[in-house]
């Protein structure tokens, strides 16, 4: 998982005491979805300011270990082929890989400067990891554990994607308040083939940080956090596709419209189906909710306080917000439009993420070095679990289940 863009906001920020309200031996899951004998699952935290990755078991709601990897670590991500996460450590300039069959370091992969955010491509084989400090994007071979190519990007570069297809890679460029979309190289491709090869670069996006990739590969949307908008690209169709047949324009990149949100929209949360995408809006206390299939803005509505991140459930029903400024994560009710319920959580909750059931959510504590595990469903709707430990200004978050016989 990429770190919410308000790491960078925070970075001066002092961590708080580290609050401990859960016990080393875990909590009881009477109430909770039966699972197979043998299953396993994780969460994975990166700890900015304790260069530590804290493992949380989510079979028994405890925390298994800690990690220590390389200096700041910042984005991470899990392999969703293989039992692999990867944690960026952006003072160091390295990725650490996590064996997550062992929930150890298994190997060190060295970038270039202050690498940020990491992204697995959806065939497990490869990796992306833009650096801010060195105006370019890593390609990593995860099979040999190995850089084996860079291109070169935009100033500061922070997020990367992948499109579903893997056909294409999206960087979005925060000092130069652009795009760079690469084409990627398929395993059939000549050798000597570019990894990646610069497709196009889409400017006008100030302050680019979050981007999200539509399911059918077809557009990008970009939040510009200086401009108070949201870039949406068409982006390139496969030659001889059905789409580049009935409108040849579509072989190319292009920008296709810049969309006024709130202020400081800094995260993008796209619903499953690919229908609609909503923001968060740091710096109005709101979120907007865009229809991709029209570009368009549905509306802009008041939320909590200094959202940073959400995530919207599968049967795109129900969107989870962190309130960084309330200390609480809020659910908003897609389909009737009105908050449903708000969680209290620990000090300034910024990322989250759902259990592979989606029954839990996590939020990062950032301030208050922990990790708060909701419970989506119950009698009495939403409600806090428990608070586990984590280490000093959690910032990002990847979970990992593993399936008996794995």
């Amino acid at each position: 998982m990429t770190p919410s863009p308000i790491l960078r906001i925070r970075q001066l920020a002092l961590a708080a005491t580290l609050t401990l309200l859960a016990a080393a031996t875990g909590c009881s899951r009477n109430g909770f979805p039966a699972v197979p004998d043998g299953y396993r699952e994780f969460a994975y935290i990166t700890n900015g300011s304790s260069n530590t990755v804290t493992v949380l078991d989510l079979v028994y709601l405890r925390q298994d270990r800690t990690l220590q990897v390389g200096q700041n670590p910042s984005g991470i991500a899990a392999n969703p082929r293989r039992n692999e996460v990867y944690a960026v450590n952006t003072q160091s300039g390295s990725v650490s890989v996590i064996d997550a069959a062992a929930n150890r370091v298994a190997a060190t992969i060295g970038v270039r400067r202050l690498p940020y955010s990491i992204a697995v491509s959806p065939d497990g084989a490869r990796a992306y990891v833009p650096n801010s400090g060195s105006n370019s994007v890593s390609v990593l071979d995860l099979d040999r554990r190995r850089e084996i190519a860079t291109a070169v990007t935009g100033e500061q570069p922070g997020i990367a994607r992948v499109s579903p297809d893997n056909r294409t890679l999206v960087v979005t460029n925060r000092g130069s308040n652009s795009v760079s979309v690469f084409s990627i190289a398929q395993p059939q491709s000549p050798e000597g083939t570019p990894a990646v090869k610069l497709r196009a670069t889409v400017a006008g996006c100030p302050g680019a940080t979050d981007a999200a990739i539509l399911p059918d590969s077809s557009k990008v949307f970009v939040a510009c956090s200086s401009g108070h908008q949201v870039m949406a690209i068409q982006l390139a169709a496969a030659p001889g596709s059905w789409a580049a047949k009935q409108d040849p324009s579509l072989l190319a990149d292009h920008l296709l419209t810049l969309l006024d949100v709130g202020k400081t929209p800094i995260h993008l949360a796209l619903k499953p189906d690919g229908g609609e995408i909503f923001v968060s809006n740091f710096g109005s206390d709101s979120i907007s909710e865009i229809d991709t299939w029209n570009n368009q803005v549905g509306g802009t509505y008041s939320i909590v306080s200094k959202p940073t991140g959400g995530v919207v459930s599968s049967d795109n029903s129900g969107l989870w917000i962190s309130n960084f400024g309330a200390d609480s994560i809020t659910l908003y009710s897609i389909d009737d439009g009105h908050v449903v319920n708000t969680v209290h959580t620990g000090s300034a909750p910024d990322a989250i993420a759902f259990s592979s059931d989606q029954y839990l959510l996590l939020a990062a504590d950032a301030h208050s070095g922990d990790v708060a595990v909701i419970r989506t469903q119950g009698k009495e709707g939403p409600g806090l679990f428990t608070i586990l430990p984590s280490g000093k200004s959690p910032n990002a978050i990847a979970v990992k289940a593993i399936k008996p016989g794995q």
